[in-house]
């Protein structure tokens, strides 16, 4: 299954790129109004995407991967403003600092902020609610000597 090479055109322009990380997948959209002829090639490090848009602008992304990705496990998908591509990463749990290799940043790419996620931290943070609550439950427990309280216990006056 070999795709055609994508040529860069003559004269294009790059699309505007909002993207956002989570655990096991990178998102990328592509924002172009009402995307056609849309090529888009996923290597394991790099990408490429070739589009036009409704009045024929022609738009070429070639981006470079922070990190590696599995191209048979990642996908994209054509909408009516935006090309979207989900990526899923070969080191899953592993957080991607920013999208590219080369640490100086495009100016046609930006974090999708309405879709970001610090999951870092979202296990632990989850973990010590759960210990506080079990704390809590262990605190009540020992007050009641492990005695359920009656709905007497509940009444103001005492």
């Amino acid at each position: 299954m070999n795709k055609p090479k994508i040529v860069r055109p003559e004269e294009s322009q790059p699309a505007h790129a909002l993207w956002f990380d989570r655990k096991k997948y990178v998102t990328i959209n592509f924002m172009v109004q009402k995307p056609k002829d849309v090529q888009v090639d996923i290597q394991p490090d790099k990408l490429i995407l070739c589009c036009k848009n409704e009045t024929d602008d022609v738009f070429y992304n070639e981006l470079h991967f922070y990190d590696k990705v599995q191209i048979h496990d990642s996908r994209e998908r054509v909408y009516d403003r935006t090309v979207n591509l989900l990526l899923r990463k070969v080191k899953a749990d592993c957080a991607w600092p920013r999208l590219q290799k080369d640490p100086a940043k495009p100016s046609w790419i930006s974090v999708d902020f309405d879709n970001w996620r610090d999951w870092e931290h979202e296990e632990d943070e989850g973990k010590e609610e759960y210990d506080r609550y079990m704390d809590m439950i262990q605190e009540m427990a020992t007050s009641n000597k492990g005695e359920t309280p009656d709905m007497g216990d509940l009444s103001d006056s005492d």
